[in-house]
């Protein structure tokens, strides 16, 4: 195939964009690239630029100007947290030549040669020596080389779709694999917090020990958001179960509780009433719940009480949360159940952005709508949807 080719067949594989949106989102840095590496030439067949480097598809590089000429005859993939503090590459000629100091690159494999790289790159450092990103990195390039040899495939077959049931079933291995590559190295990360808690420590490591903990439960959260994205996207969204349970109460009951246990300086008002059986995902009930008024108390103001309630009256069931502070201005309003959406005018607050879109599908897949009003008394977002 010619690189013209090669630009078009990356140009089909529909989930390309969004690889690159939650490189960029998950690492924080502002560029990611897909690039065709051969012997002579390097070329950029998908961009995502945050920071105005200037480069778009189809744009080349010299390439023995690029690090991704010494990746090509290694096969291995560099990643560098500083290039200033990195001592094989702060003397780099490519790093003083682009003036990045971050950059994280893995080799695509085609039949058994490197084909191109999937990268990124930021003018400022990062936290990119951590098993998460190196194999979200790996899984991210597998899929693109296993997208380009299923359309490589298909042209010699001269089938021009894949079925409904292989497209689904190509979705689900996806999905599959994206669980499994990320949270296995988080799951050994935790096991090996739980196991230091266990020992005698100081002051000073009982606290690095908590703080590890407290990041497993929150790159466990962006993985299960990442994930539901994933299905979303690429699965065609949500699949709830809806049962008619009379224990949707005690569900949302247990959720307020878990959220006053991770903010016990925050007071939470409950006001439920569930007198009707209410036919739905409990699961999902209380995931939509956690994200709402997690989101709540980390936005609203901390002198006021977050205020959750449900009813279930007539055909309908609500619940709504809400939370006194500054009004969200409607510029944002407009955008606020889009992924990667965040409040930016709270500083420090941290997270891909995804609760809310998450919120919102949930809602949508119960036949329900996820609305919100804010003004300068209270915002508030109301989940109402049919109780039967």
């Amino acid at each position: 195939m010619t690189i013209a080719e090669d630009a078009e067949a990356i140009g089909r594989i529909e989930s390309v964009p969004m690889i690159l949106e939650v490189i960029c989102r998950t690492t924080g840095m502002g560029f990611a690239a897909i690039a065709r590496v051969t012997e002579d030439r390097w070329v950029a067949l998908a961009v995502r630029d945050e920071i105005a480097l200037g480069l778009v598809p189809g744009g080349e590089l010299d390439l023995q100007t690029t690090i991704c000429h010494e990746i090509r005859q290694s096969g291995q993939a560099v990643v560098i947290d500083h290039v200033a503090e990195d001592p094989d590459f702060r003397g780099h000629p490519t790093a003083a030549q682009y003036g990045f100091q971050s950059y994280i690159s893995q080799p695509i494999f085609r039949n058994g040669e490197v084909f191109g790289t999937l990268c990124a790159i930021d003018l400022r450092p990062a936290r990119l020596k951590n098993p998460q990103v190196m194999g979200m990195f790996k899984l991210f390039a597998d899929l693109i080389a296993q997208h380009m040899d299923t359309q490589e495939r298909l042209a010699e077959s001269q089938a021009a779709l894949l079925s409904a049931q292989q497209a689904a079933q190509l979705r689900e291995q996806f999905i599959a694999v994206l669980g499994h590559d990320l949270r296995n190295p988080l799951a050994s990360i935790q096991a090996g917090a739980r196991l230091l808690a266990r020992t005698p420590l100081d002051a000073r490591a009982t606290s690095l020990v908590g703080a590890m903990q407290a990041s497993v439960q929150r790159m466990a959260g962006l993985i299960d958001n990442v994930m539901d994205l994933a299905r979303a996207r690429l699965g065609g969204g949500f699949e709830i179960e809806r049962r008619k349970s009379p224990g949707l109460g005690d569900a949302i009951v247990q959720t307020v509780d878990e959220l006053r246990l991770a903010y016990p300086d925050r007071e939470i008002e409950a006001d439920i009433v569930l007198d009707e059986v209410v036919a739905c995902d409990r699961g999902r009930v209380s995931q939509l719940l956690s994200n709402l008024l997690g989101n709540a108390l980390r936005h609203g103001a901390e002198d006021a009480p977050v205020r959750v309630r449900a009813r279930a009256e007539g055909e309908r069931f609500e619940l709504s949360v809400a939370n006194a502070g500054e009004p969200i201005p409607p510029a944002r309003l407009a955008v606020l159940f889009e992924p990667f959406t965040r409040a930016e005018h709270h500083h420090g607050q941290q997270g891909l952005g995804l609760g809310l879109y998450i919120a919102s599908e949930i809602a949508r897949a119960h036949g329900g709508t996820l609305s919100v009003t804010s003004d300068a008394a209270e915002t508030r977002f109301t989940f109402s949807m049919p109780r039967t």
